[in-house]
């Protein structure tokens, strides 16, 4: 009798975590990282007062159609050159190259860059940095602009990328403004609704 009770204390805890882990899932494995890590006291951007509260981020539905295969033409002899951010700080990027593509039979570019600290960072140096707007901007999704990372081990010989729209990310400043964040450059703005990746935060 003991060993059924045991065992039916077992099934309702373990039961009761798996319902709480399940209101975090998401649709993707990338959302189920995403809302596990800012739920994580020690990870995440959120104030105190939206931890509290944070029940998971607000994704759009996930479309194939925001899935494209971009071509990446390289920038020679690119400068160096200093970054504005939401703050003070100028951090040293160089554009990498000019990224087209289509979505939905709309033509599109943007300007990929490079973090010059990254590069001197082991666990970084492979990255580069996708910052855009679009027309959902300052409406459904944040106002500043939102981020994708790209890897240089991603591009292929014939120099195309995935750029998965689904998988792009708020910059920290949208959480919690003790952050510096690198201002999307005007020239990174999409003319069209990228109903794709993360909405916009909405602080308690």
């Amino acid at each position: 009798m003991k060993k059924i009770v045991l065992f039916l204390c077992i099934s309702l805890i373990t039961s009761c975590n798996s319902q709480g882990k399940r209101a975090l899932v998401g649709e993707t494995e990338y959302q189920q990282k995403e809302n596990a890590r800012f739920k994580d006291a020690s990870k995440s951007p959120l104030k105190k007062k939206d931890l509290k509260k944070f029940k998971g981020l607000d994704f759009f539905p996930v479309d194939s159609a925001f899935v494209v295969t971009a071509k990446l033409t390289r920038t020679k002899n690119a400068p160096v050159f200093e970054m504005a951010t939401t703050t003070d700080r100028k951090p040293l990027y160089k554009e990498y190259g000019t990224l087209n593509f289509t979505i939905k039979g709309k033509d599109l570019k943007l300007t990929i860059y490079q973090s010059q600290d990254d590069t001197r960072d082991e666990k970084y140096k492979n990255y580069l940095f996708l910052p855009f707007t679009d027309d959902t901007s300052g409406n459904e999704s944040y106002g500043g602009g939102r981020y994708m990372d790209v890897m240089t081990t991603d591009i292929s010989e014939e120099n195309t990328v995935i750029l998965n729209f689904n998988n792009t990310y708020n910059p920290y400043c949208a959480y919690n403004d003790r952050y510096s964040c690198p201002l999307t450059p005007r020239k990174n703005h999409l003319n069209i609704e990228i109903k794709a990746g993360v909405k916009a935060f909405e602080k308690h």
